[in-house]
């Protein structure tokens, strides 16, 4: 756009008005050269419909503009969104991973509590047998020392 486009030829041609002598002493009507008027006129008529193409053209670059910036925010939106169940479904399976040591140990620590009273109850069981067997020892040599005794005695 040069120094002559509508918004400069409107204040021109208001400055011609402005500038125009009253008629018989009128405020509101004055005298103007006709010709340079209408020489405005026809520049503003030639001038309007290519700045109004380049507002238009100026428009539809900023939509075009807006419609990218938007599918790129969608864009953004949506690799957010799949980061976002990425990252909660890598949780989700540390969170499952953890639950299930939790239970092998838990598990293990059962099991260890009834091996042990299990080899505890063999043990008692062996120790009872043992005893009972020493007893039974204890007993039988009771038995020939008081026979060894009764023998050397008489």
């Amino acid at each position: 756009m040069n120094e002559t486009s509508v918004l400069g030829l409107i204040d021109e041609l208001s400055d011609l008005i402005e500038d125009g002598k009253p008629v018989l002493g009128n405020k509101e009507r004055r005298s103007i050269v006709i010709g340079e008027a209408l020489e405005i006129l026809d520049d503003i008529r030639r001038q309007f419909p290519a700045e109004f193409a380049q507002a238009r053209q100026v428009v539809r670059e900023q939509q075009n503009i807006l419609e990218d910036a938007e599918v790129e925010a969608n864009r953004i939106l949506e690799d957010a969104r799949n980061q976002a169940l990425i990252v909660a479904s890598e949780q989700e399976i540390v969170r499952i991973a953890q639950q299930q040591a939790e239970n092998v140990l838990a598990d293990a620590r059962e099991m260890e509590r009834e091996i042990r009273a299990g080899a505890e109850d063999y043990a008692d069981t062996v120790f009872s047998h043992i005893e009972s067997t020493v007893n039974q020892i204890n007993e039988n040599v009771r038995r020939c020392r008081e026979r060894l005794n009764n023998k050397a005695t008489r």
